[in-house]
């Protein structure tokens, strides 16, 4: 019983890690990566043109890349569509499944209409303010809150796509 146990218990292990969150970045060149973890990864381009990527800053000129999240799946599927739409059965992101899609699609409609809710009260707002610690309004001067206000609708921008 005890072996059954363990047996168990490891297949489940090995079927947990085989689908996990897959994120893709690209490097200094433009060429499109995949992984399977939100470890930092620098990427930078030496004197001789050749392209470097790193989990620490090893170079001055290296650069933190934007890990964007494809899909639920594995590394091999995400490879082998490489991010290109002819390849994913039609979806934005390879390995992407129907459910996945209609997940990421619910989320970025959320994330937009929110943004643009908020981008628009601060609009529409005779005047911006923020609350003190002891429940008081502080106005905003005129510059903060068009620095505000700029703030905000590049977020819904970037959420709107």
């Amino acid at each position: 019983m005890k072996r059954l146990t363990v047996t168990v218990l490891l297949l489940c292990g090995f079927a947990l890690n085989a689908n996990a969150d897959i994120w893709k970045w690209v490097d200094a060149n433009g060429k499109t990566h995949f992984v399977d973890t939100m470890t930092p990864i620098y990427t930078w381009i030496d004197e001789s043109g050749k392209v470097h990527y790193s989990d620490t800053p090893e170079h001055e000129d290296a650069v933190s890349v934007e890990l964007v999240w494809v899909a639920t799946g594995s590394l091999p599927d995400a490879d082998n569509g490489a991010g290109e739409e002819a390849d994913s059965g039609g979806y934005a992101y390879a390995g992407e499944t129907a459910e996945d899609r209609a997940r990421r699609e619910q989320a970025e409609a959320y994330y937009c209409e929110r943004a643009t809710q908020v981008y628009e009260s601060y609009v529409n707002a005779p005047q911006l303010y923020r609350t003190n610690e002891a429940g008081e309004r502080e106005y905003l001067s005129k510059q903060e809150g068009e620095a505000i206000i700029a703030e905000t609708k590049a977020k819904k921008e970037k959420y709107c796509q």
